[in-house]
């Protein structure tokens, strides 16, 4: 979990800006197109019933008002990351994807 803050420099730096949220409260207003974030998943590998190795997962939503954004390409470019799908919501197109960091 300390590999967070590099997940968000990356993604920073992916965007070109910093419209780069984890887990915002619902009072903060995003600036788009963004990518909002969240921890979704921690696998652990275990050996002698104890845990020597852990992947976090993170669950990424790129959201942005183009249909094409090149956001999209981007992400899913990145390794360890997966489409999962693809929605609209208040004129706005959500493209989720699951990346293990």
């Amino acid at each position: 979990m300390d590999n967070r803050p590099n997940l968000q420099k990356l993604l920073e730096e992916l965007m070109g800006n910093r419209n780069v949220y984890f887990q915002p409260p619902p009072s903060l207003r995003i600036l788009y197109p963004a990518i909002v974030y969240s921890r979704s998943n921690i696998e652990n590998s275990y050996a002698d019933n104890s845990p020597y190795k852990q992947g976090v997962a993170y669950k990424l939503v790129v959201v942005d008002k183009n249909p094409d954004s090149a956001i999209v390409k981007k992400v899913s470019k990145l390794p360890m990351c997966k489409f999962n799908s693809h929605y609209v919501s208040d004129n706005l197109n959500h493209d989720v994807f699951t990346i293990y960091y």
